[in-house]
Formats: C-alpha cells, structure tokens, sequence
C-alpha cells in the first residue's frame, strides 16, 4: 500500500509539475532569451579566468599552457602601479557615490515640492535626457567644453578674469570632470526610482502633518526621508557593491599619459596589459582580483546594512 502511495504522489507531483509549465509558458519564452544572453556572456567565459593561473600562450591554448599557480598575483601585487591603481579606482568610485547617490535623493525630494504638474513633468523630462547620450559622446562633449583655447568653460574662466585650464592634462582635475560629468548624465535617471517611492508614500500623511503646522522641510524630514529608506539602503547597498567596479569606456576615452597618476584605474590597466602588451595571464589575474574583490564588499556591505539599518538585498 505504501508502494502504491508512494507512485500515486510521484505521479501526481509530475502531474503538477506538467501543468506549470504549460501554464506559465509563455513567461519561459520571454525569459529565455535574458538566460541565454548570461549564459553565453557572463557564465560561459567564467572558464577563462583559469588563465590566470598560467602563463597563458594562445598558440597552445589553454589545456597546452603550463600551470604557474599565483605568480600572476604575486606580480600584480609587488607592482609598482598596485597602490595607484587601487586608490584611483576607489577615490573616482566613492566619490561618484557620494555625488552620485546623494544629488539624485535631492533632487527627488526637492522636485516632489513642486506643486505646478506641467513645470514638474517638464523638469523631470530635461533631466532624463543625458542619460540616452552615448558615452563617446559625452566623452566628446567634454573634451569639446574644456578646450583651453575654444572651450566653453574656459571661456567663462577668461570672461570673469581667470586663466586657462587644460581640465584633462591636468592630473588634480581629472577626477573632478569624469564625477561631475557623470551626476549630470545619470542625475536625472536615478532619481527615477525616488519619485515612484515618494509617490507611493499617503497623502494622508502630508495632510495630518500639515494640519498638525509642519513646514515643508519638517514634512520631508519625517515622512518623505523615512517612506523611502528602504529604496535609500537597496540603491546603497548595489553603489558601494560597485565601488571598485568604475567603467573602462568613459575613463579610456578620457585619460591620457599624462593623467595615469590620477586616472588610471584597474579596468584600464587590464587593457594595457592584456591587449596591448598582450600579457594575457597577467591581466587576467588583475581583473580576476578586482572581480573577487568587488564580491567580497557587496557581502561586507549587504552584512553590515543588515546589522545597523535591519534592511539588506537578501
């Protein structure tokens, strides 16, 4: 009898297993192809990272090429640019989070004040504009506005009695333009998620304080900050998981030799090393690091939110 049972549920439980898949699928075909994509993008060429661990030669692949263990590593890490390339990546990354991820909160907050719909709506539609600028382009824009000879900056410089700055041969303001050209870009963008936090906040709730004679800044202080705390930490919490993680096109396009000392970042040096001087093993070592260490601050931090605010990603 427990036999009989023990069949009767298998089949039952296949049964069940059947009819979600034919009901749910249409949601696997529209699935499917985001699976595909990090299949083949992000999961496949994980094999690659063993190089790492060789002296690579792509003349004998990867099953042809000696194991030399962590002498990459230790090579990357008695560098001379080790130090410099960790400060500069995580100096331009805190500090695109810090202007980054407070400026677009600000605005959010000071733009739901705005009582006029028409003047709102147009506001927030100029501010979504330069995020669907390419970064080429935008990279193209600033070279084109810091010109020391025909640049628009510049020329505001010169017209209240400054003097010319070459922005981008200039070490100390490198990281100056790519972190304010970059609140401009996304500004608008990010504080997308905000607006549909406060709108989900009751108006109930502005109107018992109001009657209750809070001002503005009391309202926002006590009901628009603590109705999107949650959305706060979340946003946070995948900033500082990227803090090490600064992309390669927009400091590429950006930087030059002149400029390594405060601009060069891990993302670009594994270009460097690994196509240009074609040390492959070696560049895969860096970007294996820099990989190994961008997991282990989104653990930390997701950790550490937990602890102090009870809110965290998982």
């Amino acid at each position: 009898m427990q036999q009989i049972a023990a069949q009767a549920q298998t089949k039952q439980a296949k049964w069940g297993l059947r009819m979600k898949w034919k009901r749910n699928l249409v949601l696997y075909l529209f699935l499917a192809p985001a699976a595909v994509y990090y299949l083949l993008f992000h999961y496949a060429p994980m094999y690659g990272t063993l190089i790492a661990f060789q002296d690579y030669n792509p003349f004998r692949g990867m099953l042809g090429s000696p194991w030399v263990g962590f002498k990459h590593f230790d090579a990357f890490f008695n560098s001379i640019y080790f130090y410099r390339l960790i400060r500069n990546t995580f100096l331009i990354g805190a500090y695109s989070i810090l202007f980054g991820f407070t400026i677009p909160i600000l605005f959010a907050l000071l733009l739901h004040e705005v009582k006029h719909a028409k003047l709102r709506t147009m506001i927030q539609s100029v501010s979504y504009l330069p995020h669907f600028i390419s970064t080429v382009v935008v990279a193209g824009l600033i070279v084109t506005f810091t010109s020391p000879s025909t640049g628009f900056i510049n020329g505001l410089l010169q017209f209240f009695g400054g003097s010319q700055i070459d922005f981008l041969r200039e070490p100390g303001w490198f990281r100056t333009v790519y972190v304010s050209s970059g609140v401009w870009q996304t500004l608008g963008w990010s504080s997308i998620i905000y607006f549909a936090a406060l709108a989900g906040i009751s108006p109930s709730l502005y109107e018992a304080a109001e009657m209750d004679g809070a001002s503005r800044w009391q309202k926002i202080w006590h009901i628009s900050l603590p109705g999107i705390k949650p959305t706060i930490i979340t946003i946070l919490l995948l900033d500082l998981g990227r803090v090490m993680d600064v992309g390669f096109e927009k400091v590429f396009l950006l930087y030059n030799s002149t400029t390594y000392e405060t601009a060069d970042v891990l993302s670009t040096y594994v270009y460097r090393s690994g196509l240009v001087q074609q040390q492959y093993s070696f560049a895969s070592a860096v970007g294996l690091f820099n990989s190994v260490l961008t997991f282990v601050m989104i653990v930390g931090f997701n950790r550490l939110a937990r602890r102090l605010s009870g809110y965290s990603l998982w």
